[in-house]
């Protein structure tokens, strides 16, 4: 499982014109998921992201969680960051979860974030998004399961 985490400003998800999501300040974070995956590995990913203190504190030191500064969150499913890239120029996306298990999944970790975040908001799985954001540094973080 893959987190690209975005502390933001704002951000938001437009389909086909219309705007479904937004958020004030918090993090905006891509989800990829891959066929190894389970409930286990979201749980250890959400305990990190939950705890990640990348919000600056009275010092200038990023030292706060998204708790801390009553943060929001934007989650968005993206099967692309599984792409391999190894071989020729059109990236493959065999790595990636299947949709049917990445649709649990994402929901599960939706659903589990709604239980410690109060404002959790959504892009929609498998749909053509335009994503906005107004990324705060910029700051990004990569988180892999593979290196926890």
């Amino acid at each position: 499982m893959r987190f690209v985490i975005q502390r933001v400003n704002h951000a938001s998800v437009t389909v086909e014109k219309n705007k479904i999501a937004q958020i004030s300040r918090g993090f905006l974070v891509l989800i990829g998921i891959s066929q190894e995956d389970t409930k286990e590995t979201a749980d250890k990913m959400i305990k990190k992201l939950l705890k990640m203190r990348i919000f600056e504190d009275e010092n200038g030191k990023t030292n706060l969680s998204l708790h801390d500064v009553q943060g929001e969150l934007l989650l968005v499913s993206q099967f692309t960051l599984y792409a391999d890239c190894k071989k020729g120029n059109r990236p493959s996306f065999i790595n990636a979860g299947n949709p049917q298990l990445a649709n649990d999944l994402y929901e599960y970790i939706i659903a589990e974030c709604k239980k410690e975040i109060p404002v959790v908001e959504t892009g929609s799985f498998g749909a053509y998004m335009k994503v906005d954001l107004e990324n705060d540094g910029p700051f990004t973080i990569v988180l892999d399961s593979a290196q926890l």
